[in-house]
């Protein structure tokens, strides 16, 4: 396993790291760790994630681990248990901190704007939580570039370490290209890249248009929606060009993916989910990879106009949804 600092901070993540959003075994997890894998994210509103997370890490020396986890989505049904508020916060943090079974969460992320709560109540709070150890950096995930350049300043008024932000990457996913990284890398904030394999696409498993037992486009309605807007012909064929050239490269099409994503400069890590332990074993040999021009060449010329670049597509809900 390859290190890299996540963006101008000190803090070193594996290059490949592990979530546990729709699947929490604890097989995956234990061969993450097999694998180099330091670096584990969850998040407060994913049911049972954060414990399932803690019971698989037991025993493991906390100080050989980077936690991440987040906030921003309902956990619960009252008016104050979703959003960015201090309120939310406050209680997130502390539910966060007892399901983990830790004294600190290394990187807190905001898991998207919140449009009712204004920034400065929200970083005073950060500020307050960081004082008291319980947070050592911040992050954000899929916020735009003009709510970066807002909240940067003020998370420097109040001596909060915001250092990444994760948005949506993938060879096939690019939104985040042409605004959010270059205001990112000016303001020293580094990229945890998500979903670099879009939602198992750029795996190749669903060849041909076939739904494989087990995939996610066969699970619960949140996953089939999570992936059903890729499994369309024309990008599933031009997937399927992909294969000559991650054979080239002496890659897999998942390691051709997550590597794809970690040629990228600002990105610190490539978050990875799998549903067995043979995946998390063969994402995590991405790591260290890199891959000549000739070949970033090939992809885009492959891929064609079915790459997705419009920044628009950065995405948090509107008010009242979250």
């Amino acid at each position: 396993m390859e290190f890299r600092r996540v963006g101008a901070s000190g803090l070193a993540v594996s290059e490949v790291a592990y979530g546990n959003w729709l699947n929490h075994r604890s097989d995956c997890v234990q061969a993450a760790l097999d694998a180099g894998i330091t670096t584990f994210h969850t998040a407060a509103a994913w049911p049972g994630a954060e414990e399932s997370l803690a019971t698989a890490l037991d025993g493991v020396r906390r100080d050989d681990l980077v936690l991440c986890t987040g906030v921003f989505w309902a956990e619960g049904t009252g008016p104050n248990d979703s959003g960015l508020s201090r309120k939310h916060l406050v209680k997130s943090v502390h539910g966060s901190l007892r399901r983990l079974g830790t004294d600190y969460i290394d990187v807190y992320q905001l898991l998207r704007f919140d449009y009712q709560t204004p920034l400065e109540e929200t970083f005073l709070a950060l500020s307050d939580l960081v004082r008291q150890g319980k947070i050592l950096y911040v992050g954000t995930s899929e916020w735009s570039a003009e709510q970066l350049l807002r909240a940067a300043p003020i998370a420097e008024r109040y001596d909060v370490p915001f250092v990444v932000n994760e948005p949506h990457y993938s060879m096939l996913w690019r939104v985040a290209e042409s605004q959010v990284m270059p205001v990112c890398e000016r303001l020293g904030i580094g990229q945890f890249a998500s979903v670099p394999l879009a939602q198992g696409v750029l795996t190749g498993k669903y060849r041909g248009g076939r739904i494989p037992a087990g995939s996610r486009a066969a699970g619960t309605e949140e996953q089939q929606v999570a992936v059903r807007g890729l499994l369309i012909p024309e990008v599933l064929d031009r997937i399927e060009l992909l294969r000559g050239v991650a054979d080239d490269a002496g890659l897999s099409l998942a390691q051709l993916g997550i590597a794809w994503t970690l040629q990228h400069s600002g990105v610190a890590s490539a978050v990875v989910g799998a549903s067995t332990p043979a995946q998390v074993t063969e994402n995590a040999k991405a790591a260290g990879v890199r891959l000549d021009l000739d070949v970033l060449t090939r992809i885009d010329h492959l891929l064609g106009v079915v790459v997705q670049t419009d920044p628009r597509l950065t995405w948090s809900p509107p008010a009242g949804l979250a």
